[in-house]
């Protein structure tokens, strides 16, 4: 047996693992199934990319679908332009969330994918991506699971929309957050912000005013505490009963809402 060609075949797992272990897709790309042949098959396919710098785009709207991307860190929003010229982001995308899943009903890009940060993302060639997850059973169920998590998102943002009070939407829109970040890893009750306040008043169809108005509603109330893009969620439970629009669970909470 060839030494030097067993060698190049052998697959340091943990630092695959080490490398993807925010990502969401880390079980699309480790799944228990996976042997080393074909783990290498799949591993030669990811695109690893140099930083993207904030601001820049990863796709613009009319771009064909040739890859999707996953941040490894740093975060991305998407954003449509409506008939009259006006922007409205209809996504934000942290690490380890498929990024570029708008395309795959009609081929190309219906937005523009943008750099909140600094970040650096794996790049998947999609048609690369089906072949082989159409060989591999664990492959194409992970898939299905991470689109059908990205259609939920989408969900969850038209929820928002229909809220008639600004402080249910940025509530909710705070909670989901958090759930985010606890799935990624991170800490769900307190983190800092990628995106400004322009961006989430875009994102939940309000005035800017409004949100910086929402915001300190929810710290005088004793929700959060915001100091600049900082926010510790410091009642978990009144969060969660403004962002799911349940009834105050006692008078001292219909108090605070006079």
């Amino acid at each position: 047996m060839n030494t030097s060609a067993a060698a190049s075949s052998v697959i340091d797992l943990a630092s695959l693992r080490r490398g993807c272990a925010q990502c969401s897709l880390r079980q699309l790309c480790l799944p228990a199934e996976i042997g080393p042949v074909d783990l290498q098959q799949l591993d030669e396919i990811v695109r690893r990319r140099r930083p993207v710098e904030r601001g820049e785009w990863l796709f613009r709207t009319g771009d064909r679908l040739g890859s999707v991307y996953v941040a490894r860190d740093g975060a991305f929003k998407t954003v449509s332009t409506t008939e009259d010229g006006d922007a409205q982001v209809v996504g934000f995308h942290l690490p380890g969330e498929l990024i570029g899943l708008d395309a795959l009903g009609t081929g190309t890009h219906r937005c523009d994918a943008v750099a909140l940060t600094t970040a650096n993302v794996c790049e998947v060639p999609f048609e690369q991506l089906t072949t082989i997850a159409a060989q591999l059973p664990s492959l194409q169920q992970q898939l299905m699971r991470v689109i059908g998590q990205s259609v939920g998102r989408d969900q969850d943002h038209l929820e928002m929309l229909v809220r008639r009070q600004a402080n249910e939407r940025i509530a909710l829109f705070l909670h989901g957050l958090g759930e985010r970040l606890s799935n990624i890893g991170q800490c769900g009750n307190k983190f800092r912000l990628p995106m400004g306040r322009q961006d989430i008043a875009d994102f939940l169809g309000l005035a800017l005013e409004t949100v910086s108005r929402g915001f300190t509603r929810l710290q005088d109330d004793g929700v959060i505490v915001v100091l600049g893009r900082s926010v510790e969620i410091v009642d978990v439970a009144e969060l969660h009963r403004l962002a799911h629009g349940c009834e105050p669970p006692a008078p001292a909470a219909q108090a605070r809402q006079r």
